[in-house]
């Protein structure tokens, strides 16, 4: 304030600089920082007459527009910032108490914020006019010495306790119902992205199958047409191989006949006269000797005949003596009769008991086994009366009947 000639006009400058004169103008500072209070009401009774302290935390500061800022200046120019804080706070403190008085408990409590914004709103008029701007207020803690809070708060806690279990309940049956229905979609949604799979799968290996096939059927061709190229090719190598071996095996042919002829004159002169004069003598040779051979195969098959013939007539004729005599003696046998064959038998009984006991003349000693009580004579016997039966079973002559 002041300047030259006694000028009484007051400027206000912030965030700035201006001229001052020295010893003539009245220059004075203010603080335009952001200030923190922290109104404080103890033991104040609300509507219902229960005894709160309330504290809060208010940010406040001076107003910068030139008209607030002139009357702040009027009024806390030349006091520090604690002054200025003193004046707000009790300002503050004062609307807090008055507003508590028209509140239950229930309302201070529950909905902090709205008892903040009432409070902010009552005093912000006070404090304006002080060019004072309250920024923020909030309710930093609300209690009581009767713990009247603290019982508010079981029973509050208890109902709340009971809306969560009750709450918890439904939500664990909502969200097993929903987990059913989600688990239901997403078999249906996996169900037919599987389906989408196994039918993208079928179509690509068909796709792949068909390709595959394509892909073959080429590969066989190319291979078929390189192997027809390749016999093709070959062929004709063979072709040219063949007219070569054609051209050298006329040379060689040429000249093999060549050699053939010289060695065809050379063989006859040198082998084929001399072997044909060979030949000759052994033909003649051989012709002689083989009509020599005839003539004795001829003479011995006639001196066999001869033979033959004899001996075939010397047979017959014993043939017919052997079937006279026989006939001779049967008729003579018949003659005969009984005592005729019985002494022809009785004749051939010493022949014949010599033939059965030649065998015996071999043996050194002879030992005759009987059974108890028997002797020798009595053995003899027993073998004498066997021979009759022998005789008849050889001879058919029955001796007990002569």
């Amino acid at each position: 304030a002041g300047g030259c000639c006694g000028s009484d006009a007051k400027q206000y400058v912030y965030g700035g600089w201006a001229w001052a004169w020295w010893c003539i103008t009245d220059t004075q500072r203010i603080s335009l920082e952001i200030m923190t209070l922290q109104p404080r009401c103890e033991d104040v009774e609300t509507a219902e007459g229960v005894a709160l302290t309330v504290t809060g935390v208010a940010q406040v500061k001076i107003m910068t527009e030139k008209e607030l800022l002139a009357v702040a200046c009027e009024q806390f120019l030349g006091k520090n910032v604690q002054d200025v804080k003193n004046v707000v706070l009790q300002t503050l403190e004062g609307h807090l108490r008055s507003i508590l008085g028209t509140l239950t408990v229930e309302q201070i409590y529950q909905d902090r914020d709205q008892f903040a914004k009432l409070v902010r709103e009552v005093a912000a008029p006070d404090v304006g006019r002080m060019g004072i701007e309250i920024l923020s207020f909030t309710i930093k803690d609300v209690y009581d010495k009767v713990d009247y809070l603290s019982s508010l708060g079981k029973t509050q806690t208890a109902a709340v306790r009971r809306d969560a279990d009750i709450g918890v309940a439904e939500a664990e049956r909502d969200a097993g119902i929903r987990e059913a229905e989600c688990k239901k979609e997403m078999l249906d949604v996996k169900f037919m992205a599987d389906t989408k799979i196994a039918d993208s799968k079928r179509a690509f290996e068909l796709q792949k199958a068909a390709f595959a096939e394509e892909v073959n059927i080429k590969t066989a061709e190319a291979q078929l047409a390189y192997e027809l190229q390749s016999a093709r090719e070959q062929q004709k190598i063979r072709q040219e191989e063949i007219q070569i071996e054609v051209v050298q095996r006329k040379k060689q042919i040429d000249i093999e006949e060549k050699e053939i002829i010289r060695k065809e004159k050379e063989l006859i002169a040198t082998v084929k006269r001399p072997a044909e004069a060979e030949a000759y003598r052994i033909q003649q040779i051989a012709e002689g000797e083989k009509v020599r051979q005839v003539l004795l195969a001829q003479a011995e098959a006639e001196k066999i005949r001869k033979l033959g013939e004899a001996e075939a007539f010397v047979i017959e004729a014993i043939g017919k003596a052997e079937a006279e005599r026989m006939k001779l003696k049967a008729e003579a046998l018949q003659g005969y009769g009984d005592a005729a064959q019985l002494a022809l038998v009785l004749d051939a009984l010493p022949e014949i008991a010599a033939k059965v006991a030649a065998p015996l003349s071999k043996v050194d000693e002879i030992v005759v086994l009987s059974g108890e009580g028997s002797t020798m004579t009595s053995e003899v016997n027993r073998l004498l009366a066997e021979i009759p039966a022998s005789v008849r079973a050889i001879t058919g002559v029955d001796l007990t009947k002569v």
